[in-house]
């Protein structure tokens, strides 16, 4: 069974987000989807600067499997990226609720909120 923090909302693709206090939204993959994909072993990041709609891919997450695009569960601009994905891919694998992949200034439309609550995406994946 994964790990699916009630604080977060979730994207049918398995992105989590957390809205953070100044307004920014930080964005990983799921416990279920780096489970699912087996050990990560390189991260593509975004840009920042580089300005995504919601469900635009953003980046990829390569593992000893399979190859999975990272999608911008709302739309906005990249402010961070976890730089330190780079060098320590696993680092998804070990919390992937600690190692987030980027932050983005979220635009003004309400997107965060249509998110699935943890309820919902444990509905989603069937567990």
């Amino acid at each position: 069974m994964s790990n699916i923090p009630a604080g977060l909302r979730y994207a049918d693709t398995h992105e989590w987000a957390r809205r953070e206090s100044d307004g920014t939204i930080t964005v990983g993959i799921s416990d279920h989807a780096q489970k699912a994909l087996g050990d990560v072993v390189f991260v593509e990041l975004a840009d920042v600067g580089k300005v995504f709609e919601a469900g635009e891919a953003a980046g990829v997450v390569e593992s000893v499997k399979a190859a999975t695009e990272i999608y911008a569960p709302v739309g906005g601009e990249v402010i961070a990226v976890n730089e330190e994905l780079s060098d320590s891919p696993e680092l998804i694998n070990e919390e992937p609720y600690d190692n987030w992949i980027f932050k983005l200034k979220p635009s003004e439309r309400p997107e965060f909120d249509s998110l699935l609550d943890a309820v919902g995406y444990k509905t989603a994946i069937g567990e």
